[in-house]
């Protein structure tokens, strides 16, 4: 799960804070007020949805992550490049697609 930290920055980046723990009730705001043009501290309410959502952001992206452990080297590709073997070129892309087909992109990232 995402913690709070990743959550607070998020909603407030290059905001001035404190956390005590790893809970809301440990948040210290040192952002001058909105009116002195600092950062308003979010609510509870506003952490845990963005903590929620960047989470259910990191579960989608899975897919990249398992193709990036089974990607061939690029330098496989700039080799086949290199020497002009268009079938090693050809055959970098062949394993980057079938590779692609087995971790698809969710269609639920199109939405975010």
């Amino acid at each position: 799960m995402i913690d709070i930290t990743e959550a607070l920055i998020s909603l407030r980046p290059n905001a001035q804070w404190s956390l005590t723990g790893n809970d809301y009730s440990g948040l210290q705001w040192h952002e001058p007020p909105v009116l002195d043009g600092g950062q308003s501290k979010p609510t509870r309410q506003e952490v845990e949805a963005e903590a929620t959502r960047l989470h259910d952001e990191w579960v989608l992206k899975e897919y990249q992550r398992l193709r990036a452990k089974e990607y061939p080297d690029f330098k496989e590709y700039l080799d086949g490049i290199v020497k002009g073997d268009n079938a090693q070129v050809q055959a970098y892309i062949d394993k980057c697609n079938e590779i692609k087909a087995k971790y698809p992109r969710p269609s639920e990232l199109d939405s975010l």
